[in-house]
């Protein structure tokens, strides 16, 4: 089972002070998806592991709530304007992770992490049973994770080829196989070390042979 916590956050965006809770422990049940998607019992832990104010809509991880958060008069305007609408003290995990993607977007955060902040929306949606939120926040996830490949100072080389079967992961599931199977062609190509690497290569070769879910 998942065991929460209660914690007290500050928000550095309108200075509010804010009950949430926070993951202390997780039971997975084993295994990844083919999009890395673990599962846990009971709770699902994805939820928990991003923060909403629910008076300004500000949002992030809980080190994103600290005294050492800048904010600048820019992004605290938008967050106002876009995000205070919906804020809410009871949001669902794929609504806090999109308002977390779009604060990161606004302070010039790296495309990988906004990646990842976007594909973890996809995965609240999994449990949340809203399919077409998961392929929109699939779609925004898999352009993040190309444009932080198109730098190669932003992606660490032995990471590069994980990263690119992730996006021919997230089209795969978008129901776009010529993207797809273009990325899964690019692994290999990545790879540094074949023989710690030599999974995720298989994995993007059955991938393109034999679409479908399965644990890697």
């Amino acid at each position: 089972m998942t065991a929460l916590r209660k914690i007290e956050l500050r928000c550095p965006s309108c200075n509010h002070e804010f009950p949430s809770q926070t993951v202390v422990s997780t039971n997975w049940f084993g295994g990844k998806r083919t999009d890395f998607h673990e599962r846990a019992a009971g709770a699902q832990p994805w939820a928990y592991q991003v923060h909403m104010c629910d008076r300004c809509g500000y949002s992030g991880a809980e080190r994103d709530f600290t005294d050492q958060t800048d904010i600048s008069p820019q992004v605290r305007e938008r967050v106002w304007s876009e995000l205070s609408p919906r804020a809410q003290s009871v949001a669902t995990g794929s609504e806090k992770y999109e308002a977390a993607a779009k604060v990161a977007e606004w302070q010039g955060a790296d495309p990988r992490h906004i990646g990842d902040l976007w594909l973890r929306a996809a995965w609240c949606c999994v449990d949340e049973g809203d399919v077409e939120a998961e392929r929109y926040f699939r779609r925004l996830a898999a352009w993040s994770f190309e444009q932080a490949l198109e730098f190669y100072d932003s992606v660490p080389r032995e990471d590069r080829a994980v990263l690119a079967y992730l996006v021919g992961e997230l089209w795969r599931r978008i129901g776009d196989l010529t993207q797809a199977n273009a990325w899964f062609g690019l692994v290999a190509d990545e790879v540094i070390n074949l023989e710690v690497q030599q999974w995720i290569v298989d994995a993007a070769s059955r991938q393109q042979t034999d679409p479908r879910e399965w644990f890697v």
